[in-house]
């Protein structure tokens, strides 16, 4: 085990059945949970796993950009022609869909209960053929964020370094704690990853700051579940929209960043119960 990292909790997926689901969220934009999202699903898919990767900012997707997908096809049409999802579906990479969201539709902005319920439901019933869902969740806490994190069985949320990443970062978690006490589903406490970082001792330290308010306001205690290193390498590869998760070969200077997802891409296999001997089975492959 690597020092400063707590084994990720698997008691909140002993009850369902379903094919679990990891969402990704931040307390504020720009903290990289975009980034992590496409380069975990990558990587899961190049290890055997059939991700469904589902962006649900769904008004100001990403994803598409990211992977250098041309294709307008969204969940756009899901949600306001009532296209099935299948039909939505973009091909991201070995192993991995993607459902994208709009981009630049204001009436995606916020669901309402119904359209909320309604595609929670269909989802769910969609992602039966799939080892895991990888959802992107929007920034802040808006009732979309908090009802789609709170459906998930497992949350990571991404902060980096930066005081005011840190602060909502615990505003995140102070917002899906009252969820959980307002709603009739436990959410999960969520388990950090702290991008940018420049070693793994200031991951562990941005995540202690995080974890103590935690304990202290909400008596939860939130776990680092992993980290990135600020990257040139990183960076270079969200500008030249080539993704190195699931590349079997990087640059030299992508090897840290490479081996940071492979580990927080093994955790997750292992939160969900995918081990090499489970992937596939029941799965209904279209």
């Amino acid at each position: 085990m690597i020092a400063g990292f707590a084994p990720l909790s698997v008691s909140t997926l002993v009850s369902a059945p379903r094919t679990p689901w990891v969402c990704i969220t931040g307390g504020k934009g720009g903290v990289g949970k975009s980034v992590l999202s496409v380069n975990l699903a990558l990587e899961l898919g190049a290890r055997g796993l059939r991700v469904l990767l589902v962006d649900l900012d769904l008004s100001l997707s990403d994803q598409r950009a990211l992977l250098r997908i041309e294709s307008e096809r969204s969940l756009e049409s899901y949600f306001e022609q009532g296209v099935p999802l299948a039909d939505c579906l973009l091909r991201a990479g070995p192993g991995v869909e993607l459902l994208a969201g709009a981009h630049g539709n204001r009436s995606l902005t916020q669901l309402n209960a119904g359209e909320r319920s309604r595609f929670l439901n269909d989802l769910e019933r969609f992602a039966e053929s799939y080892d895991l869902v990888l959802c992107d969740g929007a920034a802040g806490i808006g009732d979309d964020v908090l009802h789609f994190a709170a459906r998930a069985d497992h949350v990571l949320l991404v902060t980096t370094p930066d005081p005011t990443a840190i602060t909502d970062a615990y505003g995140m978690l102070k917002a899906l704690h009252a969820e959980g006490e307002q709603g009739t589903r436990e959410v999960p406490t969520p388990e950090l990853v702290v991008n940018c970082a420049t070693s793994l001792e200031e991951a562990c330290a941005c995540a202690r700051r995080v974890s103590s308010v935690a304990e202290r306001f909400l008596a939860r205690s939130p776990k680092l579940a992993g980290w990135l290193p600020r990257s040139a390498a990183l960076e270079r590869s969200v500008r030249e929209q080539l993704p190195i998760g699931g590349s079997r070969q990087v640059p030299a200077d992508a090897s840290l960043p490479k081996s940071c997802l492979q580990t927080l891409a093994g955790r997750l296999e292992r939160l969900c119960g995918l081990g090499l001997s489970t992937q596939g089975v029941g799965k209904n492959v279209r």
